[in-house]
């Protein structure tokens, strides 16, 4: 019987995906708990129409985050930071407070989408990356002084 997976089924297969399965399994696990529906003209077309949608979702989406990236690449943060002796900085700069500073400026960018490669603990420029998709990824400046 071919069926469309209405969600992921472990070591089945990913959401959208048309299999063939035994009758039984269809019937009575995959289709009884709304894993998946009856593969019909009706519902391909309705699968079709499913991933169109989604697929211009995600074009907006995109071009949305390419206009914030177009606002802020190559944007410097400042950061006045406490030094102690031999201006070692006290603590390190964090992803939320990154994400704040950028949200004083009007930016709403979440901190789990600011990568650090390392601890930004010393004075001085340092580079940021901030990922809003897979598709689009940029960089920031921050700069930390006295």
């Amino acid at each position: 019987m071919k069926v469309i997976l209405t969600q992921d089924v472990k070591k089945v297969g990913k959401k959208d995906d048309i299999l063939n399965v035994s009758d039984g399994y269809a019937n009575n696990y995959l289709i009884k708990n709304k894993f998946a529906v009856p593969y019909t003209k009706k519902s391909k077309e309705v699968l079709d129409m499913e991933i169109n949608a989604r697929e211009v979702k995600n074009q907006e989406q995109i071009q949305a985050y390419m206009e914030v990236k177009d606002k802020l690449e190559g944007k410097v943060l400042n950061f006045k930071v406490k030094t102690g002796a031999q201006d070692k900085v006290f603590g390190k700069i964090s992803t939320k407070q990154i994400a704040d500073e950028l949200k004083k400026e009007g930016f709403l960018i979440d901190k789990k989408n600011i990568i650090l490669d390392s601890d930004i603990a010393s004075l001085g420029m340092h580079e940021v990356v901030i990922s809003l998709h897979k598709k689009v990824n940029f960089k920031i400046k921050v700069n930390l002084s006295k």
